[in-house]
């Protein structure tokens, strides 16, 4: 079998990205640069790693377990790299993901948690959707990743071996208002009031679903601005500019001039809030980053001062 460093490293980013155009962005190639390399690997493996379909490129159970050995080769050559230039790193580096709404709630209470129990451990972040995250888990671009489920909370995807999964608290979806808007004074809100609502999203695709509008909303959404950033859909809200909804553990973090109200006439939106890393025994700074967040998030109820 001959395969090279480039190609294994192009394994994992197409692993992650999920198509062969978006790794190219990321690695800085040209799309026929990374078809040539995957074609490359095929070759080299003698088996086909990828299978194109509509919504994207997918592993292979032959790619996939290429990657897991990727995974062990790639390290190693940093490692080797590492020595030689003697850069040996002087704490241990754990890469998590996080779901955009544990931005400002999770990640900076762990990070202190973590800081102040043990100062030979670096954390780096970024922030993603489940999908996102869960590709890059597996490409082995991060360690740990903090996502969120929806009951009946079935696997991520179809891929083996499962996640191990670390459950750390169930959080209600609630729908943040305007508090001097149609809503104003008000705890709670009927799913009928809402089918007219002016929506603020985050854009969806076709893997990753709409986010900001109540599930299972009768007739189809009205989306009036479609935005990423918590801090934008708030400042939208409190602008009378629309409702979007909210995990009830961001509550502590609303904005001036926004409510959140519950949802009556439609069984309760519960989010489960889960830390996530590839299966096997994990190191001591993975599970110090795991015990750290899991020690400072629990069940965050909605305070009465919030609601309405």
């Amino acid at each position: 079998m001959d395969l090279s460093s480039t190609g294994l490293r192009v394994l994992r980013q197409i692993a992650e990205s999920g198509s062969f155009t978006a790794a190219a962005a990321r690695l800085g190639y040209t799309q026929s640069a990374v078809s040539r390399q995957a074609a490359a690997l095929e070759r080299g493996a003698g088996t086909a790693l990828f299978e194109r379909r509509p919504d994207g490129v997918r592993l292979t159970p032959a790619g996939l377990t290429l990657l897991r050995h990727a995974h062990t080769i790639l390290a190693s050559l940093a490692a080797a790299e590492r020595e030689l230039t003697g850069t040996v790193p002087r704490t241990e580096l754990v890469r998590l993901g996080a779901v955009l709404s544990a931005g400002s709630t999770i990640l900076p209470a762990a990070l202190a948690h973590l800081a102040a129990a043990d100062s030979q451990i670096t954390v780096t972040t970024r922030e993603g959707t489940t999908p996102t995250l869960i590709r890059a888990l597996r490409a082995g671009s991060l360690d740990l990743a903090v996502l969120t489920s929806r009951p009946p909370h079935r696997p991520f995807d179809g891929e083996l071996p499962r996640p191990h999964l670390e459950t750390v608290a169930d959080t209600e979806l609630v729908v943040a208002v305007s508090s001097t808007g149609d809503f104003a004074g008000r705890t709670t809100v009927h799913v009928d009031e809402l089918v007219d609502a002016a929506w603020i999203a985050t854009p969806s695709s076709n893997s990753e679903p709409l986010l900001g509008v109540w599930p299972g909303l009768p007739g189809r959404p009205r989306v009036v601005h479609s935005a990423r950033d918590w801090l934008t859909k708030l400042k939208l809200v409190a602008g009378g500019f629309g409702v979007t909804t909210v995990p009830s553990g961001l509550s502590p973090m609303l904005l001036p001039g926004v409510s959140v109200l519950r949802v009556d006439g439609a069984p309760p939106e519960i989010r489960r809030v889960l830390v996530a890393r590839l299966c096997g025994h994990p190191t001591p700074a993975i599970t110090a980053v795991t015990q750290a967040i899991t020690s400072t998030v629990g069940e965050d109820p909605v305070p009465p001062a919030l609601l309405g």
